[in-house]
């Protein structure tokens, strides 16, 4: 290989200039920026009316981002000027983010969260005849808050902040902060106390509500205190799966699981013992209890292998203390209810009223501050049954599957008894969900025996998959009713498929004794890998759709007394499900008036569970106010009167089933199109940030990118953001103008009469309102090698015409040219179908389209800059046209690092020490010019390209 040295960058056009060495906290004057801002606004804003009056104008963002990349060639426009205009947006959608925020969770000035909670404790306690059936009711959960982790911690923890304070109370003011991105992802332990932290908002709020009902019940029924006293409310309940979710992950070790569950025992522990302290004194029978518990809990805690001391030797220790201190440290909550007991006798009134709240909140969450849920894949599932038992068909193959059904039910039939568990064996254990079973097993041996653990299954495809599960955890000794095994429904087969995947379990007589033993049936419901594979309407369609066929499964096999749970796992972004405009929408959207009314009369109990996730969910508990407000209106939700009236889309089964069936075929075929992965993965996730802990499903060497060929080859959250950051939430709208066109009269009646289905058009609203179809197409034409030919026919010189002939060339052999154009037609014909039957479709704001077009102007910079890369004869696999292909998939972290390695600033001379002959030229032939001219200005524009999307996300109040 020839050892040449790189050229130095030759003179063309002209950089952005690099930003002064200041404080990095020192925030720019945004003045200039606010003016700036509102003329590229207010110049979009015409561009909008006049293409909405003339048949021939120009594309408005097309049209801007073509004004900005002149402007900022020809020196009229600085990078700091349009730098601060974004962060101008990116406030102001803020503060409209903080305002939704508030309006979502229904926090008013007229009307207390505190307020809100009595009003939904008195209508709990009218809604009972006797203080017998008010017992009945509050003593088993009827919703659950489930606080979930996946990527969506985008922000920096201050900006979180600021938008929980706003919302909160809006006169708060916002700080001028020069970048609201996190500085680096979040580890697991960070994830996990920031769900800690709104866990516990939300064990406040629900204690106020306990309080209330306890109030309102003793003034109802003054005469029945003792009854009273013995109601511990688990109405409403709080669980985690931060540390728990082992699904796609490789990082969360069984010792991490156990240090976070031993941090959840002894964080309910320290929160009951400072609850009691003004109402017991010290020397209180249960005060010193707990304080024995605690200790021995920190003890356990402390000695808890970490991801440096996890060698043999610190295991032993570990299980020896956690043995040894076991009954020291409770292993059941109902252990200190002789106690609570005691301690009742000695007090009244308000003191009395405030230990029966804090029992309630106690022993509704067991030896931790919320349950927890387990999560693994179906194939982890397979893995330790073919190991251990030797079973090698394929479950998921309809041929082979009732052999592997008569052999999983064999194997149940033949455990006579369970083999014992240590944390040898769990060493040792090869096996996923053989090491996570045995991590449950030590979990409700020693830490809590009495609080069951969800199991979800994700990619459940067969009964098998249920039945092995309840063989593994019969086997390792857990009891049939601390585990709670569930599928996950996610995919359009479990979806489709479901009740055959339930009747296939109900059929072994193993199954149908678990769940009597447990006394529930739990399903979990996914909105992300269903919504993006066929549309979030025909998703949800598909979800009520299994629901209804679960009632019929359960009376065919006489299970109307058995609980039904019923998850649904969606995030805070309309891309996983959730309702855009209310809570309270959110819920009914979920559990529909028609639904909960077929599962009363059918008299089966109950159970709903909604998904609070990560950076974004965790806003709804951010503050106390928030978090009282979030769960008054779960609580409000649960006395909830239904409809009497019969909502018409129930009337119409055979629109319903060909509009959501159109949306569902017309998007898994996008789905299927080469050019939605060229899509996904022009530039794929080099838009966001890295937002979780979580690994990323794309992954190279560092200077090579693996291309995209499958939408699959994505995690559902990246997936998400990278369409709302491209313009097009094409997981909502796809097919919704071809179905909704269909049947134009039925759709339109429907879409006034019909609250169920409108509801669901809400969600189109949402989307329509942050798409516009020129953005994509601005993207598809960034992409085209003629957008740049044509701008080479036109450059105003030599210079300019070359670097327009080298990025054709490149995004020529790119070839998202093969098949971007036919996709973006397809969706665009789509969207001409639904804006000629709907009326009410929403445009996307004059603002959110100006950030929309600086950032292709931003894109289109970056890519000229890197045309002026000097040429360097090629090291191992690396040349300049490697770089410059990464380039135009915005890798840029990756490029700059591999150029300041073949560029270095500094040749590094040491002009201090004495080499014993006369000096020579101390000349330092680094590369600071092409720094200061190229490389410095790359990375300050891909990091104006971040700080949009954020501003972005923002007007789209989440992120994925």
């Amino acid at each position: 290989m020839s050892n040449t040295a790189p050229h130095h960058a030759s003179s063309g056009t002209p950089a952005p200039k690099p930003e002064s060495k200041a404080d990095p906290k020192t925030v720019p004057d945004l003045r200039d920026g606010a003016a700036f801002a509102e003329r590229l606004t207010g110049e979009m804003q015409a561009l909008q009316d006049r293409a909405a009056h003339e048949r021939h104008a120009p594309d408005p963002i097309e049209t801007l981002s073509s004004q900005i990349g002149d402007e900022l060639i020809d020196g009229a426009l600085s990078v700091p000027t349009l730098e601060n205009a974004v962060r101008v947006l990116r406030d102001a959608n803020l503060k409209q983010r903080a305002a939704r925020l508030r309006s979502y969770v229904g926090l008013k000035d007229e009307t207390t969260p505190a307020a809100r909670l009595a009003e939904a404790a008195r209508l709990t306690v009218e809604s009972c005849d006797s203080v017998e059936t008010l017992v009945a009711r509050l003593s088993r959960p009827g919703f659950a808050a489930v606080f979930t982790a996946h990527p969506t911690f985008a922000l920096a923890d201050n900006v979180y902040r600021h938008i929980v304070e706003m919302a909160t109370e809006p006169s708060h003011r916002l700080p001028e902060l020069k970048s609201h991105r996190r500085e680096a992802a979040p580890t697991l332990a960070h994830e996990q106390n920031l769900a800690l932290t709104a866990i516990l908002r939300g064990r406040d709020a629900l204690d106020i509500f306990n309080a209330a009902i306890l109030d309102h019940a003793s003034k109802r029924w003054p005469d029945q205190g003792e009854t009273l006293g013995t109601l511990d409310i688990r109405t409403l309940i709080l669980a985690t799966w931060v540390g728990f979710d082992t699904d796609g992950r490789s990082d969360i070790h069984w010792w991490d699981t156990l240090r976070i569950r031993l941090a959840l025992k002894r964080t309910q522990l320290e929160r009951l013992r400072t609850q009691l302290e003004s109402l017991l004194p010290q020397c209180s029978q249960l005060v010193a209890r707990i304080d024995v518990a605690l200790g021995a809990v920190k003890e356990q805690e402390a000695a808890c292998p970490d991801q440096q001391h996890h060698d043999a030797n610190a295991i032993a220790a570990f299980a020896q203390a956690l043995v040894s201190r076991r009954e020291s440290a409770l292993v059941s909550a109902e252990t200190l209810r002789p106690l609570f007991d005691e301690a009742l006798a000695l007090i009244d009134g308000e003191k009395r009223s405030a230990l029966l709240t804090a029992r309630s909140g106690f022993m509704a969450h067991g030896l931790g501050a919320a349950h927890i849920h387990t999560r693994l894949n179906a194939t982890q599932i397979y893995n330790v049954v073919r190991h251990r038992l030797g079973i090698e068909d394929d479950p998921t193959i309809p041929s082979r599957r009732r052999l592997v059904l008569s052999q999983i039910n064999e194997a149940l039939e033949g455990i006579k008894e369970p083999i014992p568990v240590d944390f040898g064996a769990v060493m040792m254990e090869q096996s996923s969900a053989g090491r996570l079973m045995m991590t449950m097993a030590q979990i409700l041996k020693h830490i809590d025996s009495a609080t069951p653990i969800r199991f979800l299954i994700a990619e459940t495809e067969s009964g098998y998959t249920l039945l092995a599960t309840l063989w593994l955890a019969r086997l390792l000794g857990i009891r049939d009713e601390q585990i709670q095994i569930s599928p996950l429904f996610e995919t359009q087969s479990a979806l489709e498929h479901g009740e055959i995947i339930l009747e296939e379990a109900f059929r072994s007589p193993h199954w149908r004794q678990y769940i009597r033993n447990n006394g529930r049936l739990c399903l979990q419901f996914g909105y992300s890998d269903s919504g993006r594979y066929i549309g979030q309407l025909a998703a949800t369609n598909l979800v009520e759709r299994l629901r209804l066929r679960t009632l019929s499964l359960m009376q065919k096999h006489g299970m109307q007394d058995i609980e039904l749970v019923l998850f649904d796992t969606h995030g805070e972004s309309i891309g996983r499900g959730a309702h855009p405009f209310s809570l309270s929408d959110r819920l009914s959207y979920f559990s529909p008036d028609h639904t909960r009314g077929l599962f009363a009369k059918a008299g089966i109990r109950l159970r709903e569970e909604a998904a609070f996730q990560g950076g974004d969910g965790y806003t709804l508990f951010g503050t106390a106010p928030l978090a009282a407000s979030t769960i008054a209106t779960l609580a409000e939700h649960l006395v909830r009167p239904l409809s009497t009236s019969r909502d018409p889309i129930y009337d119409e089964p055979d629109f319903s089933a060909d509009f959501f069936s159109t949306i569902a075929l017309d998007m898994s075929s996008l789905v299927e199109d080469p050019g939605y992965a060229g899509l996904l993965g022009a530039f794929g996730p080099a838009l966001i940030d890295k937002s979780g802990s979580r690994p990323s499903a794309r992954q190279g060497d560092g200077i090579s990118v693996t291309r995209i060929t499958h939408p699959s080859q994505l995690r559902a959250i990246p997936n998400n953001a990278i369409l709302e950051q491209l313009g097009w939430w094409t997981n909502v709208l796809q097919g919704f103008g071809t179905a909704a066109s269909r049947h134009p009269e039925t759709f339109e009646k429907l879409a006034r009469s019909s609250r169920r289905f409108g509801l669901a058009l809400d969600f189109a609203r949402q989307a329509a309102a942050h798409s516009d179809i020129g953005a994509l197409r601005g993207i598809v034409r960034l992409l085209d090698p003629g957008t740049w030919l044509d701008r080479a026919a036109s450059a105003r010189n030599e210079e300019q015409r070359s670097q327009h002939l080298v990025l054709a060339d490149g995004l020529e052999g790119l070839e998202f040219w093969r098949s971007l154009p036919a996709m973006f037609r397809r969706i665009q014909a789509d969207h001409i179908a639904l804006e000629s039957v709907w009326s009410h479709t929403l445009k996307m704001s004059a603002q959110e389209r100006t950030l929309h077009a600086i950032r292709h102007a931003v894109i289109g910079q970056i890519w000229l800059l890197a045309t002026r890369i000097p040429y360097f004869s090629p090291r191992n696999d690396i040349n300049r046209e490697t770089l410059l292909r990464l380039v135009l998939q915005l890798e840029i972290p990756a490029v700059l690092k591999r150029l300041s390695e073949i560029f270095p600033q500094s040749a590094g001379i040491v002009t201090d020490l004495d080499f014993h002959e006369p000096s020579g030229p101390r000349d330092d032939h680094g590369f600071t010019r092409e720094h200061e001219e190229i490389f410095a200005p790359m990375a300050r524009l891909f990091a104006l390209l971040r700080e949009i999307s954020v501003a972005v996300m923002h007007a789209n109040g989440s992120f994925g």
